[in-house]
């Protein structure tokens, strides 16, 4: 079994504790070859522990390091929600626009921690748009309609945005 393998069935087990799982993963982390994966791997243990002060560096080591694309799309969006936790709403909400305007497959999750950096950040409308934009595509029935709302909440939280073509709007 890899390294990749060991962290996941040690995040697939849900016996442990986060004190063992944080053990655990430094373990794997000692012994997998990829320092980049180690370090993200181990501020997620400790950001899932509630210790996110131990987190915020080993998320930045991985960044720092280099991950593959969707690993480093994940770092970005955990950093920015321990950095929200930490009370560091403004660098939350840069880091979760940088990675929303990426696109990709974690788009929606960067759009889910950036509605709830906004809320933090005192405006529960533009934080609303956000949550709404994000959901508009995935609804069976009444997409448009949400999309059209979600401009609508927008604007009047004067966040400037972009139509993406599809009834959905982009904040920026």
């Amino acid at each position: 079994m890899d390294g990749n393998d060991r962290f996941g069935a040690v995040w697939d087990d849900a016996s442990l504790g986060d004190e063992e799982r944080i053990s655990r993963i430094d373990a794997i982390a000692q012994t997998c070859g990829d320092a980049a994966r180690a370090a993200f791997e181990q501020a997620g243990a400790r950001d899932a522990a509630g210790l996110e002060a131990e987190a915020e560096p080993l998320y930045r080591r991985a960044l720092e390091l280099g991950l593959p694309d969707d690993l480093r799309a994940q770092a970005t969006i955990q950093l920015a929600s321990t950095l929200r936790n930490l009370g560091r709403v403004v660098e939350s909400l840069e880091l979760l626009r940088i990675e929303r305007e990426r696109g990709g497959p974690l788009r929606d999750a960067a759009s889910a921690f950036y509605a709830l950096s906004l809320a933090s950040a005192g405006d529960p409308i533009a934080a609303t748009a956000v949550a709404l934009e994000a959901l508009a595509p995935h609804l069976p029935r009444y997409g448009r309609s949400v999309g059209a709302y979600a401009g609508e909440l927008g604007r009047r939280a004067d966040m400037p945005t972009a139509n993406t073509g599809d009834g959905a709007v982009a904040r920026r």
